[in-house]
């Protein structure tokens, strides 16, 4: 339910987005006839059966997979460790550059895969590893066995990985209305309007596409936040790209409290959504 939300608080599709989207569903043929442009961010959802092939693309006449579908939208990939790993470990290329490069004999293609990558999984094969009312059925090898599936540098491509505990009854039965989507997406444009005229003249439009050189332009800390990042980066053990993530996340998070400089407090919070136990992860 959460990733199927994720479309609706993006930024609606510009013009030339909403072109480069059209075609690549107009090649597949899965273009909505009767509106003949593409309006809305895409939302692909494959099941973890999937080959590799139908995920990147590919084929004797290679023609987009599903990250390319996914293209300026989101991939919703649930059940993570179900997928076989060369899905996984394909996924690696398009989420660091856009795209992705089928290769053949005579001739390689190039299709577009700048998608936002969402997943889900249980912390365990039974599910209650974290929970603290039901016992876990598995030791700690079966449990480490099945989250290394995941590997390190997949995970380390990932801005936010966050533990969700179960609903409660009381929170599943509340009748209050919670905050509208509509609301929310107000303020992500906001903070991407901020992110817009951050850039013009860079060549890029948000947070996300900074390379190193522009991190250390537009992710000014104060005092207070370089010290904690630092004790993060000491304790935690995080990788370099870990840190890159974080001071990405962290311009976000100030852009949403309008923000010019990354405080404590945002990266704090960026820091929280890569504080999974990496105990087991390889």
């Amino acid at each position: 339910m959460l990733a199927k939300r994720i479309p609706t608080i993006m930024p609606g599709l510009t013009l030339d987005e909403a072109l480069e989207v059209t075609k690549i569903h107009s090649v597949i043929g899965t273009l909505p006839v009767k509106d003949g442009i593409m309006s809305s961010r895409p939302f692909r959802s494959p099941h973890h059966t999937s080959s590799s092939m139908a995920l990147i693309g590919g084929g004797s006449i290679p023609q987009p997979g599903e990250i390319s579908l996914a293209h300026q939208g989101v991939l919703f990939l649930d059940e993570l460790p179900e997928f076989h790993r060369d899905c996984l470990e394909s996924l690696r290329q398009p989420l660091e550059d856009g795209f992705i490069r089928v290769s053949r004999v005579k001739k390689s293609f190039v299709f577009p895969a700048s998608f936002m990558l969402v997943a889900a999984m249980n912390p365990c094969p039974c599910g209650y590893f974290t929970e603290p009312r039901k016992a876990c059925r598995y030791n700690t090898t079966k449990i480490q066995n099945y989250m290394s599936k995941i590997s390190g540098p997949l995970l380390d491509r990932i801005d936010i990985h966050i533990e969700l505990p179960s609903v409660k009854y009381k929170e599943l039965s509340e009748t209050k209305d919670a905050e509208p989507s509509k609301v929310i997406k107000e303020r992500v444009e906001r903070a991407r309007e901020i992110q817009r005229e951050r850039f013009k003249s860079e060549g890029i439009f948000y947070n996300a596409q900074m390379n190193t050189k522009l991190i250390k332009k537009y992710c000014m800390l104060n005092d207070e936040a370089k010290e904690l990042l630092k004790m993060a980066m000491t304790e935690l053990g995080l990788s370099a790209r870990a840190y890159d993530k974080i001071l990405k996340v962290s311009r976000t998070v100030s852009d949403l409290a309008g923000s010019d400089l990354i405080r404590a407090e945002h990266i704090s919070e960026a820091i929280q959504y890569r504080s999974l136990d990496r105990q087991f992860w390889v």
